[in-house]
């Protein structure tokens, strides 16, 4: 259907071009299609393909933990015994922990930068550290420690030498447990008894990596969290009465349960259906516990994790399934909830939501690790850890769908890849959001589908175009902003749905879905259980899809450019329908895309051609010859509304404007 224009036509469209060019558009071609865009090469550490190099290496942080429960006045209290072994090549003269529950204090700097001054925040709490301690030898000796609002700085007498030396240190410390989920943990009471989800709750080390060194940027709230991989044997001591779920595996099942419950587990390993563990009608008899006074201590083990949480309650309804994974391992979904959030169209399907995401993004992306996945209904409203999630207790229906699937969707990103929350939360989050698209496409024949995920047009039916508000408000800001830098009418637009809306034109328009899934299951292959940064995750997805992307990269990453294609104008060769038309097309802004166009001649049919985006490398103007036969009524660009077009008033032209 399209031939090649003469020698002259071209000459002609490029003066035409470099003349419309210089006097209407902005658009600038080297500044997109930039040569020194990542250009620094690979390292021994990580390659310029994006893989880890020959070299890398990280370190890793092993946990034993044992912490008692104290109903009466809400407070944890126990000791964590770390040992921390230096894979680095450096020699460390000292460590950072984290203390996150310091957050939470009346003076901390996440109070302070919030706007929360004079006891205005509604809980003042904070770790109390008791002692810490360093092994040498058979004995522990006091260290030389401070702390600095939510970080600890533990100084070395012995320096720790590099190439996986070890050390190994004991805090003892405790907290109140803050009310209805203040920072990511807390409490809350239901009809039946209170229900606890504990977070951040023992001291965590941060991660000493070759980008930074330590990542030591206090937790404000907003930016999340950076830490290295280990093993965790942890136990929970609580009141007789109350059941416990947590990440990882139940070790001592025999301790804590009944004969029934542990038959009825056994069960649901074997059950694509939700078995009850505990059910409506036993919440609250003491028949379910077996010992009924004192305290009793549940334990848990989970290998090669970023972390552990876990919650308790005497009012948990218990349900569970068992979890088909790619390889034939099975896994256990389960889920926790109170008599209020117990009904078919709620917490009911809880279980079946969580097995269906697991079992949809482990066939899709990566098998799922972990031994058990637990959904938890309480305060926090939406919170995710290694195996564990902390949903609303109000959710239901589609809601409670779209919280579940996300949570759980997280043990992708970042608890298997472990990226840098603090720092890049979209990284987490916006890939999260991008893998939730296709979950609710498929769970259940898309009972729930389409995911909306836009603040500005819920009900909107063109998620691109839906996010053109926030492209041209003043306040705008790239992607690649520091998490607890975004202002925080901005953060769920920025970090989850540009950030998702990116990796979805990248698969339906530029790449494909053929080559984007292996690209992203490559990067996932490639990083699970380390540390990526953002280059790394361009650089895998250039290398492994063959294509350079590193315009779009910038354009929508790094950069907060705005789309605006047009359709400048239309005519025919000679004034003659019969000899084509020169149909010209124009890049407004400085981002790019593909360009699809189509075509609709008075005859009434339509014809699409779809434009690589190289078409934009040299100039803001691209004219193509159309070989019609009859006159032209319209000509669109992204006819299907696809992109996120600022102005797409200009998208198309219409024969009534050919005068």
């Amino acid at each position: 259907m399209f031939t090649k224009t003469s020698l002259g036509s071209i000459i002609i469209t490029l003066l035409a071009a470099i003349l419309v060019y210089s006097q209407e558009s902005k658009y600038v071609p080297y500044k997109t299609f930039d040569p020194n865009f990542d250009s620094n090469g690979g390292t021994s550490f990580r390659s310029a393909s994006g893989a880890p190099g020959p070299e890398y290496w990280q370190n890793k942080a092993d946990y034993q933990i044992d912490d008692t429960l104290y109903s009466i006045n809400k407070t944890l209290s126990g000791r964590v015994i770390i040992t921390y072994t230096n894979n680095s090549p450096d020699t460390l003269h000292y460590l950072w922990l984290q203390l996150e529950q310091n957050q939470l204090r009346s003076n901390s700097r996440g109070m302070l930068s919030n706007g929360y001054v004079d006891g205005t925040f509604p809980f003042n709490g904070g770790m109390k550290i008791y002692s810490v301690e360093i092994l040498k030898g058979h004995k522990y000796y006091p260290a030389d420690y401070i702390i600095n609002d939510t970080r600890m700085q533990i100084r070395l007498s012995d320096p720790l030498g590099s190439g996986g030396k070890k050390v190994t240190f004991v805090i003892s410390y405790s907290f109140q447990i803050p009310p209805q989920g203040f920072g990511r943990t807390g409490w809350m009471n239901s009809s039946k008894g209170v229900i606890y989800e504990v977070a951040q709750w023992y001291p965590r080390m941060e991660v000493y990596d070759d980008v930074n060194g330590w990542n030591s940027l206090p937790f404000l709230g907003a930016g999340e969290f950076y830490l290295d991989y280990g093993d965790f044997d942890y136990r929970v001591t609580v009141p007789w009465d109350q059941i416990v779920v947590g990440s990882g595996e139940l070790v001592n099942q025999k301790d804590v349960l009944t004969k029934k419950e542990i038959n009825r587990l056994d069960l649901a390993r074997k059950s694509d259906k939700a078995v009850y563990i505990i059910s409506k009608d036993e919440v609250g008899n003491p028949d379910t516990r077996p010992v009924r006074r004192g305290l009793v201590t549940w334990h848990f083990k989970m290998k090669n994790s970023r972390d552990v949480s876990w919650a308790c309650s005497n009012a948990f309804i218990w349900d569970a399934a068992r979890v088909n994974l790619p390889s034939g391992r099975k896994s256990i979904a389960m889920s926790a909830y109170p008599m209020e959030s117990a009904s078919d169209s709620a917490w009911g399907r809880s279980t079946e939501y969580l097995k269906g995401s697991i079992e949809i993004y482990s066939k899709k992306w990566f098998e799922y690790p972990y031994p058990a996945a637990v959904n938890v209904a309480g305060p926090v409203g939406g919170m995710e850890y290694p195996g564990i999630i902390f949903c609303s207790w109000r959710a239901r229906g589609k809601v409670l769908w779209g919280i579940t699937t996300h949570e759980i969707g997280h043990n992708w990103f970042p608890m298997i890849v472990g990226s840098n929350e603090r720092v890049n939360a979209w990284m987490d989050e916006g890939f999260n959001t991008f893998i939730n698209i296709y979950s609710t496409e498929e769970f259940n024949n898309g009972e729930y589908a389409p995911k909306r995920d836009n603040e500005f047009d819920p009900a909107g039916k063109n998620p691109a175009r839906d996010i053109v508000p926030y492209l041209i408000s003043p306040e705008s800001q790239p992607i690649m902003s520091y998490a607890d830098g975004i202002p925080g009418q901005y953060v769920h637009t920025l970090e989850y749905y540009k950030t998702a809306l990116g990796l979805f034109m990248l698969r339906e328009i530029v790449l494909g879905h053929d080559r984007f899934d292996y690209a992203f299951r490559t990067y996932i292959d490639r990083w699970a259980y380390k540390h990526p940064t953002p280059i790394d995750f361009f650089r895998t997805m250039n290398d492994a899809s063959g294509e350079n992307l590193n315009w779009f990269w910038k354009e929508w990453f790094v950069k907060n450019w705005r789309l605006d294609q047009a359709v400048d104008s239309v005519k025919y060769v000679d004034g003659d329908t019969a000899k084509g038309a020169l149909i010209t097309l124009e890049n407004k802004g400085q981002m790019v895309m593909p360009v699809t166009v189509e075509i609709k001649e008075s005859n009434g049919e339509k014809f699409r051609v779809n434009f690589p985006v190289e078409i934009w490398e040299r100039s803001s103007i691209f004219t193509f010859k159309y070989n019609s036969k009859f006159k032209i009524e319209s000509v669109e660009v992204d006819p299907d509304k696809l992109l996120p077009d600022v102005n797409p008033s200009n998208n198309i032209w219409t024969q009534s404007m050919e005068k």
